[in-house]
């Protein structure tokens, strides 16, 4: 390498497990870098390669001794020294000053805070050293110290606070450390801009933030260029960058990159479909949800759909009104243990219109706790073995509360035990007691019970191993919803472990662990802008959230594109909303697959095609039943629209409409007397009345004075329809003549008071 031939540069050349020999390169000859102080041992230290300006190359083969030895190079720029007693010479690491040894440049000993250091090994006897940086390069090191102080004292508030108002100051703060240069504010104030997040939502700043940083080489940056790219925000839309900005932010490390490619993988979005490529990059994000799964299980992620929301408000959810939370909280303090322990456990995990509060969960569940409710003796023995910014972790206290639970048979309680036993956490290991807790859980239902008596039989601890029964306690835990359970699914149909192997399910399982990820609280944040009326900013929220595969962000991006205007103009809002349909539908929803057929019925971002709308319209029927698209269809084949016109099959379809959905039953009612006149019409057309009545001889049906005899029926019929009537007029009781009226009052004098 010519970069090799630097005066200035060290190879470190590591042998994995065994030797660190150090070099130096000078005049284009290698030379051994250990001070002549120190044997070679002073190089065997993890610290040697890991100093300042140090860039880890990759693995190579080399043969030593007939044998085939892994190497690992690592490069090291040496500081030379600029003036003091030694400038020009290379720094020597580590050196001694004041009895300590340095393995990097320091800026003890000096009131200026200039990096120096020693180019012998002992700087107390040789006194030769010199500064590591200009002082140009050391005034700019001291802004970068100040601009990282400045930021984490803003995320530090940030955290802290609840209060918009705080929040935006705080941004504003952050906004101006940005403008420092630090990279980390800048990709915090890129996104604010971007989501519209308490600073004014600009598409264009935020990307040119984003260009800046990605040059840089930060995956943050890269994988939201790929986002703006992918989306047609601020830029033309162009899923060939996407990928690539994707690719390079995935590489990086950036877990949203790895689910965004893990869901084009597995549709083939913009990539050729592949599950073994998907369940790659899911596989890797879920290995990171999963290991920051606590006890307690994580907040809850609420999925919010936009379309149920605005036609039933409330119902689907799930969040508890205002007057509820304050209904249940005045119940609490007046000692209702039920509302304690309720609201306890909203405020552990967050979720329903509450945010996650360790300190009031804690108040509610101690005063249940107080009055023997079991559950809460539980729950306050998990947040003492979890621990929190409020209660500290101590597996002392919670083993106690939960032992009281355990001993009243609560289950919650059993299972905390077991972990204890499981884990050794304030009491020795001890699988057999473990186990026997966790059965116990197990048969009251208890999802934590259930889990962890599935582990013990995958790996084996403290029972024979048996995949069989993991298969079946993962099974049971997954039902409620344990995200854990789920990724332990997952990891065995990946492998084939007790099943057969199965990619498409170990993918779709690793998806469901993914999306429980932190991202998904940008949900509820995108669900805020939208009844705030930020359209513009749910949008934008909602379009990243439906790249990383999210179905109900897919489906709440086409309704705010199909019912609004947007940041989008006029005539891409239906065709974006078409997109977003029809991944919204591949992914299983109903009512996104209605939507497409509606789509092309009406010609909505697409030619008019009722050959199409009728396939989603049947999808939906056969695979999801749906009412609307059985009647939709019913419609088709009774109008003939897309398929041929069956009268006896629109009726059917109208039918089965009516069975499928209640709510149907009324507009098939009145669809089907319109297809009833529709038939008769049709009868009669085929019939043809004119001609049957004029091929009708009634002279030789009825005889030839046929009249005579129909006008005296008419005749006697219009006779006894009057006696009739007359015989009603006269069976009338008269009315009795009226009585007499009063003779009148006579007016009372104007001076004389009217009786009261």
């Amino acid at each position: 390498f010519a970069y090799l031939r630097r005066r200035d540069t060290l190879v470190c050349a590591h042998l994995i497990g065994q030797l660190t020999v150090g070099f130096r390169v000078l005049q284009h000859k290698i030379f051994l870098c250990c001070s002549p102080h120190h044997s070679l041992q002073c190089l065997l230290r993890k610290e040697t390669c890991s100093l300042m300006h140090s860039q880890v190359f990759s693995l190579f083969p080399v043969k030593v001794s007939g044998y085939c030895v892994i190497f690992s190079l690592v490069f090291i720029i040496v500081p030379v020294a600029i003036g003091g007693t030694a400038s020009g010479e290379p720094c020597v690491f580590p050196f001694l000053f004041q009895e300590k040894e340095y393995m990097e440049c320091t800026t003890e000993g000096r009131g200026d805070g200039r990096l120096w250091c020693a180019t012998t090994y002992n700087y107390n006897t040789d006194k030769k050293w010199g500064f590591c940086e200009t002082e140009e390069q050391a005034e700019q090191r001291r802004l970068v110290e100040e601009a990282e102080e400045q930021y984490q004292d803003a995320i530090k508030m940030i955290n802290s606070t609840n209060r918009r108002s705080q929040k935006k100051e705080l941004y504003d703060r952050l906004l101006k450390v940005a403008e420092m240069g630090h990279a980390k504010a800048m990709e915090k104030v890129a996104y604010a801009m971007l989501f519209g997040d308490y600073l004014p939502q600009s598409i264009p700043q935020a990307k040119e933030i984003f260009e800046k940083l990605a040059l840089e080489g930060s995956p943050k940056a890269q994988t939201a260029l790929g986002f703006l790219y992918a989306a047609g925000l601020g830029v033309n839309s162009s899923q060939a960058k996407a990928l690539v900005y994707y690719t390079f932010g995935a590489l990086g490390g950036n877990l949203v990159a790895h689910m965004i490619l893990g869901y084009r993988y597995w549709g083939g979005v913009g990539v050729p479909q592949s599950c073994e490529s998907a369940l790659t990059h899911y596989r890797l994000v879920a290995n990171h949800v999963a290991s920051d799964v606590s006890l307690t299980g994580g907040s809850a992620v609420q999925r919010i759909r936009l379309l149920d929301e605005v036609e039933n408000p409330g119902s689907s959810s799930g969040m508890l009104e205002e007057d509820l939370i304050q209904y249940y909280q005045f119940l609490a303090e007046k000692g209702d243990v039920q509302a304690q322990v309720g609201l306890g456990q909203l405020h552990l995990h967050g979720g329903r219109g509450v945010e996650q509060n360790h300190q009031r969960a804690y108040e509610y569940f101690n005063q249940a706790a107080n009055a023997g409710n079991t559950h809460a003796m539980a729950f306050l023995g998990k947040m003492y073995s979890e621990g929190s910014e409020y209660v500290p972790q101590n597996n002392d206290t919670a083993l106690h509360y939960f032992k009281k639970a355990a001993d009243l048979g609560n289950p919650v309680g059993q299972s905390g035990l077991g972990m204890a036993y499981l884990y050794g956490r304030g009491v020795p290991v001890n699988n057999d007691l473990a186990l026997k807790y966790f059965q116990k859980a197990a048969e009251q239902g208890w999802v934590d019970g259930q889990l962890q008596l599935g582990t013990m039989y995958y790996n084996g601890i403290g029972v024979k191993r048996d995949y069989k029964q993991a298969l079946k306690f993962f099974n049971l835990a997954s039902q409620a919803g344990h995200i854990l359970a789920f990724y332990n699914l997952a990891q065995m149909h990946a492998t084939g472990t007790g099943v057969m192997r199965s990619c498409h399910t170990a993918v779709e399982l690793f998806k469901n662990v993914c999306e429980r990820g932190r991202w998904s609280e940008r949900l509820m944040a995108a669900y805020g802008s939208f009844k705030e009326g930020d359209m513009d900013s749910a949008l934008v929220q909602y379009l990243l959230l439906a790249e990383q595969g999210y179905e109900v962000a897919q489906s709440n991006v086409a309704f705010i594109l199909d019912q609004s205007e947007s940041i989008f103009n006029e005539n891409e809002s239906y065709p974006r909303a078409l997109l977003h349909w029809t991944r919204a539908a591949a992914q299983g929803y109903t009512v996104a697959r209605i939507k497409l057929g509606d789509y092309h019925f009406y010609g909505y971002g697409t030619g008019v095609d009722y050959e199409t709308a009728v396939i989603h319209y049947r999808l939906a029927s056969e695979q999801q039943h749906s009412a609307q698209a059985m009647f939709n269809l019913g419609y088709m084949h009774e109008k003939g629209l897309g398929i041929k016109q069956d009268i006896h099959l629109a009726k059917r379809f109208y039918d089965m409409a009516a069975e499928a959905s209640p709510d149907a039953q009324v507009p098939v009612f009145l669809a089907l007397c319109k297809l009833g006149l529709i038939y008769a019409q049709q009868y009669l057309q085929d019939l043809n009345l004119k001609e049957l009545l004029s091929q009708v001889d009634l002279d030789q049906l009825l005889g030839p004075e046929w009249d005579l005899y129909l006008m005296t029926v008419i005749a006697l019929l219009l006779g006894t329809v009057i006696a009739y009537r007359q015989r009603q007029h006269q069976a009338v009781p008269r009315a009795p003549p009226a009585p007499p009226r009063p003779p009148a009052q006579p007016e009372q004098p104007a001076g004389e008071p009217e009786e009261q």
